[in-house]
């Protein structure tokens, strides 16, 4: 579950204990917000805990030449006589 998903199940679970009047026999929508609401805290502090462990800077594997003979200026290489 990606962090949308998170997202869509805190707002989900927050309509359902602010927003409703409903009332179900047998199910407390009240009960069911607020888990919704914790199960979507969870899956956000989930995801940014993997998603701060895959940023990991890798310093280039060669180094970088700077070498006259490689530069083109348009005249050294024939096109600009």
């Amino acid at each position: 579950m990606g962090l949308g998903g998170c997202i869509i199940l805190i707002g989900a679970g927050a309509i359902l204990t602010f927003a409703t009047d409903w009332h179900m026999q047998g199910v407390n929508l009240h009960l069911v917000g607020v888990i919704l609401m914790i199960v979507g805290l969870i899956g956000v502090t989930t995801f940014s805990s993997i998603a701060r462990r895959r940023r990991v800077v890798v310093p280039p594997a060669a180094t970088v030449v700077d070498d006259e003979r490689h530069r083109r200026d348009g005249y050294s290489d024939g096109y600009g006589v």
